[in-house]
């Protein structure tokens, strides 16, 4: 396992969102965690990717204590990507990727022909290479996002940890970004951890799901093993059938309708 919760306990304040879960994240797969609204999916992204310190248990990364390992040093093995990211305004996407290098320079070590090597190869496994000297803000949605995935590769990271990266965007350009994503993993062998919203998206894009409810991990494993009509509805309250898709067959889940609270309770 290059990344695990072990009892961990989550919150913001005295809000208590996450407790005594357990994760493991196995090397080179690519991991989606699912679940409804405040289920806590993104608060434990965020711990994970040491963001956020649990106030119980810990995370370990390569077997280290995240929370105890030095800020490069962790930055050197892991990318996280939050949701919605935000960049100041006529930032290039050069610009934007070239951050990612921080972690590699020193007082002693400044911008190299490594770095330039780096920023190049990312923009161009991500298809941005045209655009280098185009303000951020002037691409599309699907830019955007690979341009943020541009500069967690250029980080050289092999572990990246990706908060609901299709927000926002239309179906193509969902699709354009995990697309890229399964790339990055078969062809880079990268470990990718994404909390997505869209099931048939995760079921199709995931070696393997992650299912949250009220803060605790209801069931962890293929998107065959996960995806089933009861697990539907323990987790998202939904009437649904489940087939398979005729063209990916991987799960496809057919919503029929939403459970009433009398048959909830």
């Amino acid at each position: 396992m290059r990344l695990q919760a072990v009892d961990v306990r989550l919150g913001y304040g005295d809000r208590v969102i996450v407790d005594g879960l357990d994760l493991g994240i196995e090397t080179g797969t690519v991991t989606t965690i699912i679940g409804p609204n405040g289920c806590g999916k993104s608060t434990l992204l965020r711990a994970l990717g040491r963001l956020l310190k649990p106030s119980g248990g810990e995370v370990l990364l390569d077997g280290k204590r995240i929370d105890r390992m030095p800020t490069k040093e962790v930055a050197k093995v892991l990318g996280v990507l939050p949701q919605a990211p935000t960049a100041p305004e006529g930032l290039t996407v050069a610009d934007l990727v070239a951050r990612g290098r921080h972690p590699h320079q020193t007082w002693y070590r400044q911008w190299s022909s490594d770095d330039e090597s780096a920023v190049s190869e990312a923009l161009s496994m991500t298809g941005l290479l045209d655009l280098g000297e185009r303000p951020l803000d002037e691409l599309s949605g699907g830019q955007r996002q690979r341009a943020w995935i541009s500069m967690a590769l250029a980080q050289g990271t092999d572990l990246l940890l990706l908060d609901e990266p299709t927000t926002f965007l239309d179906l193509a350009h969902q699709i354009e970004v995990l697309e890229l994503v399964r790339r990055l993993h078969g062809e880079l062998g990268r470990t990718v951890v994404m909390v997505l919203h869209d099931l048939n998206l995760a079921a199709r894009y995931a070696d393997r799901l992650v299912a949250m409810r009220g803060g605790r991990v209801i069931a962890a494993g293929a998107p065959a093993e996960v995806l089933t009509e009861s697990l539907l509805s323990e987790v998202f309250d939904l009437d649904a059938k489940v087939i398979e898709d005729p063209v990916a067959g991987t799960p496809l889940v057919i919503p029929i309708g939403v459970r009433q609270p009398a048959a909830r309770s």
